[in-house]
């Protein structure tokens, strides 16, 4: 089957779905750019993405290459509930679990079937290797954390509250905080070994900064922060923020009085602020 005619099918199905590109792209674990480029003839998909595709859209993976009807064949026994969002997302969301508990190298694609309720077969049948399995994981949580801060400070219009909302996010309080936090320690880790990980990591972190530093330029607009240079600033709150967490996550969240805790950080940024940032009243 031509190219063109695989990217038309997998339109059909992104069509049924009801769904944007983008959310059709966050829901099967890839770059929305890459989607968008085999969308339009320029990139081939992968066989594990059209197997995602096909999970997501609830088609044969032989229909996307013209070789089976569009529907899937019905099973011998009622199928059990199809996990929330699809098998790849379960894949992808409990694999991010097991690394904050274990960390990524003890974490092992059996651990992963466990956790899924399904056979290694099945996790290799959507992510082939562990190395790509580390990139979607990657790709979730950066997602995940873009849409929470996105969705936290919609409407925003002063951008020192902004700025708090967004300190507020980044404050590992609860347990998913430091889940979270756990995960992007263990993978800033690995993406000092993984060329393609340490490039999801460096985007990440320029997209992170950027947001900081066009809230801090806002503020500077609006003369809520001083005259700073917004991308110097920026580069030193987002270092602060990081330091403070690795510190918060070595300690405890029941051991108060250590200086160390969430409220702590929460604390020393905002003073960080305050002194830094927030223009004198006049």
């Amino acid at each position: 089957m031509q190219q063109h005619e695989v990217a038309a099918r997998v339109r059909q199905v992104i069509d049924a779905a009801g769904i944007s590109a983008r959310e059709f792209a966050r829901r099967i674990v890839i770059d929305p750019s890459k989607l968008s480029r085999s969308l339009n003839g320029s990139r081939r998909f992968t066989a594990a993405e059209l197997a995602r595709i096909a999970d997501i859209g609830g088609v044969d993976a032989g229909w996307l290459l013209g070789s089976a009807s569009g529907l899937p064949v019905p099973p011998a026994s009622p199928p059990s509930p199809p996990p929330e969002g699809g098998r790849p997302l379960q894949i992808v969301r409990e694999t991010v679990r097991l690394i904050a508990e274990r960390g990524f190298h003890a974490v092992r694609v059996s651990d992963i079937a466990t956790a899924c309720r399904t056979s290694t077969a099945a996790i290799h049948y959507h992510f082939p290797g562990r190395d790509e399995l580390l990139e979607a994981a990657v790709r979730w949580c950066m997602d995940e954390d873009t849409r929470r801060r996105g969705a936290a400070t919609e409407g925003t219009g002063h951008a020192g509250d902004e700025l708090r909302l967004l300190l507020e996010l980044q404050t590992p309080r609860t347990e998913q905080q430091r889940r979270q936090w756990s995960v992007w320690l263990d993978l800033w880790a690995e993406a000092a070994r993984s060329t393609s990980v340490g490039q999801l990591h460096r985007e990440y972190y320029r997209q992170w900064r950027t947001t900081v530093s066009d809230v801090i330029r806002r503020g500077v607009e609006q003369e809520v922060f001083r005259p700073v240079d917004p991308d110097s600033a920026a580069l030193t709150l987002t270092a602060l923020i990081d330091g403070l967490a690795s510190q918060v996550l070595a300690t405890a969240p029941d051991s108060p009085g250590t200086g160390t805790g969430a409220q702590a950080m929460h604390d020393a940024l905002i003073a960080h602020v305050d002194t830094c940032l927030t223009a004198p009243a006049a």
